[in-house]
């Protein structure tokens, strides 16, 4: 079993939103003082969508922050299953519309022929990243790290920052930003919403295997830290 991460529980999930949107914006312009600038690493799915509508209305100097993703499905970026156009419709409004959003889908056909476009893109991120937001998959897995994928082993173990993820389990082919991209932070969240996410979440912390469990790469690490904001 590994050491638990600083786990918060929260008794409703707006309890959660506005303490977690206080609490990175108030990282994210403690670095643009210290440094001159900040960067953000957003998961996408419907999880967040309140805590980036509650984030875009934060007092944080946000033309000094560059945003990106943690992961992206190739899909066209005004398609719903787009992380970009969740990001675009929902963080990048109000205070927050400043913000310098670099997305992972690019020019390329293929996430295989984007890959080095987005791997220069965030070799240009303020470094380490400041803030990570993780979602968690009812599978155990984060941004697009499958479970036992056959690129799997690539994303937990590459020293590049991203890799092209091809799932057998889920729709669209993705890019998806590596175990060493993730771990180059100095903060973590895995933000996760519901009973069984709770129960994959313990799963996680007694499984040794990341392949069968990817969150655990995140979860067992003592690099970075990492919070656990939850609610039912």
């Amino acid at each position: 079993m590994i050491k638990e991460s600083v786990f918060k529980s929260f008794d409703d999930k707006t309890s959660l939103e506005n303490q977690l949107a206080e609490r990175i914006a108030k990282q994210l312009q403690e670095a643009v003082d210290t440094r001159g600038k900040a960067s953000l690493i957003m998961s996408g799915g419907s999880t967040p969508v309140k805590l980036f509508q509650l984030l875009s209305h934060k007092n944080v100097e946000w033309s000094e922050v560059y945003i990106t993703l943690a992961d992206e499905r190739w899909v066209d970026n005004d398609s719903d299953a787009s992380n970009e156009k969740l990001v675009r419709t929902h963080l990048l409004q109000n205070k927050a519309h400043t913000a310098k959003f670099r997305g992972l889908k690019n020019m390329f056909s293929s996430p295989e022929e984007g890959c080095a476009m987005a791997i220069e893109q965030l070799a240009n991120f303020p470094s380490p990243f400041d803030v990570v937001v993780l979602g968690m998959g009812n599978d155990g897995h984060t941004c697009s790290w499958f479970p036992c994928s056959k690129e799997i082993e690539e994303a937990l173990s590459t020293e590049k920052l991203c890799v092209a993820v091809n799932p057998g389990s889920a729709p669209n082919p993705r890019l998806s930003l590596s175990k060493t991209a993730i771990l180059a932070s100095r903060q973590i969240y895995l933000h996760i919403v519901g009973e069984q996410k709770l129960s994959v979440y313990r799963q996680a912390l007694e499984n040794e295997d990341a392949n069968s469990m990817p969150i655990r790469a995140v979860l067992a690490q003592h690099k970075t830290p990492v919070d656990v904001y939850w609610s039912a």
